[in-house]
């Protein structure tokens, strides 16, 4: 049986100079060549949508970083200053295509319908994914560096040959871009012609280790030696985010193959609750970063096109308020599993194996029970 492959083709990156964008921090608006055609029919109606979208993710991540602090949840990878990336990928993706994800993207679980007091199951260590991958659409989060671009791209070689138009995308950081699976995944992607979207957020940091003594160019740039096209954005730009992913979405769904973005952003807070940002960043590089946030970025365009800027605000404390008490009144009563249902969710039907260290648990935990 013959196979046949398309010819990668190596092509530059769009952005690599400048990262695209439309929206400047101040609100307004400029042209792009690029990214325009695919932000045609966005109006008023979405803008607000995503602002709001925005907001309510941002109170998510500010909950749940408060809820650390009181001994709810054991741990927080913060996303603030992220929003825009997330938001902006999300919503420019039909709701049957898979997400693969690292464990920073609180923003997309939210927005594909994971009830928040779920999610906050697996970051206080009581359950293993914390929602059903397949109603939404979203895999479990990855916290192996880089290993979804591998599920990713099976997942849409697979979705190629069941002859859909669902689409992967697999998102990951900086840091990922130098792991072996990445840049297995890419291989992958570019000789089968996978519909694959790889969606870096560049937020400057690997953990500790800025962006620069990783690479010395542009990541996006990492893409075209597979043969794969990519789009560098300004990651603070939401609409910017919205328009890249939509362009690569489209070629997906035409059977043009995989696309690399790279959303330049920054992580304001931590990597993790854990995490002392300030003996590896100095003020001034926040302070920077913090004139390009992309809440505030949006809120000035809403007003500069004449947008009811105040009614928006209303309708996003409303709905923050809300999930910033469903998150709060959750948090306390997120059950406790027995320890021996660690072995029940391993593979779909129990192995020997799992069994017998299920045996081997429950021995043990009857060996030190207190005596009666």
């Amino acid at each position: 049986m013959s196979i046949s492959l398309p010819v990668p083709r190596t092509e530059s990156v769009e952005g690599l100079e400048n990262p695209l964008s439309v929206l400047d921090p101040d609100g307004s608006r400029h042209a792009s060549p690029v990214l325009d055609d695919a932000l045609a029919d966005i109006g008023e109606s979405m803008l607000t949508d995503l602002y709001v979208d925005m907001a309510v993710i941002r109170r998510v991540d500010e909950e749940c970083f408060a809820l650390t602090r009181q001994g709810e949840l054991t741990l927080w990878p913060p996303l603030r200053g992220q929003e825009a990336a997330q938001v902006g990928a999300l919503r420019a993706l039909r709701d049957d295509d898979f997400l693969f994800t690292s464990y920073r993207e609180h923003a997309l679980a939210i927005l594909r319908g994971v009830d928040p007091v779920e999610q906050l199951a697996l970051w206080k260590a009581t359950a293993l994914s914390g929602w059903d991958p397949f109603a939404h659409h979203l895999a479990p989060l990855q916290i192996i560096i880089g290993a979804q671009t591998l599920h990713a791209t099976g997942y849409a070689m697979a979705a190629r040959r069941a002859g859909g138009d669902d689409i992967a995308m697999a998102c990951f950081g900086d840091g990922a871009t130098s792991e072996g699976d990445v840049n297995e995944a890419m291989v992958f992607a570019a000789s089968f012609g996978a519909p694959v979207i790889f969606f870096c957020q560049n937020n400057q940091y690997a953990i500790s280790e800025p962006v620069r003594v990783q690479s010395g160019t542009p990541l996006a740039q990492r893409a075209g030696g597979f043969g794969i096209p990519g789009l560098r954005v300004d990651g603070n730009d939401v609409m910017a985010v919205h328009a890249a992913v939509r362009i690569a979405a489209d070629r997906a769904r035409r059977g043009d193959g995989p696309t690399f973005i790279e959303a330049v952003t920054y992580r304001m807070g931590p990597h993790t609750t854990t995490d002392d940002p300030g003996r590896y960043r100095d003020e001034a590089e926040v302070a920077a970063w913090r004139q390009k946030d992309p809440i505030e970025r949006l809120e000035r365009h809403l007003e500069r096109i004449g947008a009811p800027v105040e009614r928006i605000r209303e309708e996003a404390v409303i709905r923050c308020d809300a999930i910033a008490a469903q998150l709060r009144e959750g948090a306390a009563r997120v059950a406790v599993p027995a320890p021996e249902t660690m072995f029940d969710s391993v593979y779909v039907a129990p192995t020997r194996r799992v069994e017998r260290q299920r045996a081997e648990h429950l021995a043990f935990a009857a060996s030190v029970e207190p005596r009666r």
